[in-house]
């Protein structure tokens, strides 16, 4: 792994390598954090402690669509959670998963900065607002079908 080049093989570096990994592949393959352990000369479950620690860390790849609905206070008074569960049900996992095709991850974020119109949500940088579980649902099923006509 070229990765290594610019670093020393200690300790002390392993987040910034993990860092490195994951920002290359997008996520922290297990065979990359087996080599990451050896040239730091830890266990691999060291490495996997170190990186299950911190939250910045993911160990599946993102889907191509990134859902994030807003669980601030104004979202959250207007439906946010029932937005959610609607999301949930329609993907098929849950807050924090992605599809097993690597279409979608669903997450929540604190706040989004749109409270003027809550309930909203994020897909990649667009942001939604003023929706329903159902607006929701059809937001997810007008993106689906954008996939399938473009295949």
């Amino acid at each position: 792994m070229n990765i290594f080049s610019s670093y020393s093989g200690k300790r002390a570096k392993v987040i910034p390598i993990l860092q490195k990994v994951q920002l290359d592949f997008g996520y922290l393959p297990e065979d990359a954090m087996k080599k990451v352990a050896e040239f730091c000369g830890i266990t691999e479950s060291e490495v996997f402690g170190i990186a299950s620690f911190y939250t910045q860390f993911r160990f599946v790849p993102l889907g191509k669509k990134q859902i994030a609905v807003c669980r601030g206070t104004a979202c959250h008074v207007k439906g946010a959670p029932r937005i959610l569960g609607e999301l949930e049900k329609v993907l098929g996992i849950k807050e924090g998963e992605t599809t097993r095709d690597l279409e979608y991850t669903l997450s929540s974020v604190a706040c989004i900065g749109c409270c003027g119109l809550a309930p909203c949500i994020t897909i990649n940088k667009d942001v939604h607002g003023r929706l329903t579980p159902n607006v929701a649902a059809g937001l997810l099923s007008r993106k689906k079908q954008q996939i399938t006509n473009s295949e």
